[in-house]
């Protein structure tokens, strides 16, 4: 389990019919030599529309739980993520080839760093991609870098939670995903980046799906109250944690 990374998705019925294209764009990596990886779908909920759509894989571990949004999902997937690192990917969203590599390489060759984010590309319907203007340079990212660019930037950080890998004992020490109905990820990252550095990989590590049913486009995800609510409570764990004058890897 030491070598093995594992690919956490949260999924609700909507997002269910993208699993088999997620599940082909993890059967194209290719790991180094003596790792592995391991794919746990969690769902949202407990309906009868999802299963069907997971893959009988024996490296794939489906669970279904009570409804709490994406963050809980992926928490309580941790249950049955067993090994050295954590991937995050979205049901409906792709892993580019060779991801997985890199961010193995990054985490394994510096352990200072706690974390790697990668560009992202959005999926359009059509089968299209476009890249985000402002993506830093490829490198080291250091504690409290995200917090400052999110603050300076109208609450958008410089690199994309959806893109994360993770030290599977920092996100557990950190308690997982932030309980909030969204923004559960940029709240983790900015709290990683709170104790740890981090890695920009410039090369694309994710392809983000931009669909009519996404949680993101939804209306009660700009609502103007629960933004700022959101945005308040992220803020105020990244700055608490940096308080603390704690970090991770210790030692570092």
């Amino acid at each position: 389990m030491s070598r093995r990374i594992v690919v956490v998705t949260a999924v609700h019925g909507p997002s269910a019919r993208f699993l088999p294209e997620a599940y082909r764009s993890l059967c194209g990596q290719r790991l180094p030599d003596g790792w592995e990886w391991r794919w746990v779908i969690q769902e949202d909920g407990e309906s009868e529309g999802v299963r069907p759509y997971a893959p009988d894989d024996a490296r794939v571990t489906f669970r279904q739980g009570r409804a709490g949004g994406p963050g809980v999902a992926r928490t309580i997937a941790l249950a049955h993520a067993e090994g050295a690192y954590v991937k995050v990917l979205d049901a409906d969203d792709q892993l580019p080839p060779g991801v997985l590599a890199r961010d193995l390489a990054v985490l394994e060759g510096d352990p200072t760093l706690g974390w790697t984010t990668s560009r992202v590309l959005d999926l359009l319907p059509d089968g299209s991609t476009a890249g985000f203007p402002g993506d830093p340079e490829q490198g080291p990212i250091e504690r409290g870098a995200v917090l400052d660019h999110w603050k300076a930037n109208g609450f958008l950080a410089q690199v994309h939670p959806a893109s994360l890998c993770v030290r599977r004992e920092l996100l557990l020490a950190l308690g997982g995903w932030m309980a909030l109905p969204a923004s559960e990820d940029t709240g983790l990252l900015l709290a990683l980046n709170a104790v740890s550095r981090g890695w920009f990989s410039a090369e694309v590590g994710l392809l983000y799906r931009k669909w009519d049913g996404q949680v993101t486009g939804q209306a009660a995800h700009v609502d103007r109250a629960e933004r700022e609510a959101r945005m308040a409570v992220v803020e105020s764990r990244a700055r608490a944690l940096s308080g603390l004058r704690w970090s991770s890897p210790v030692g570092y």
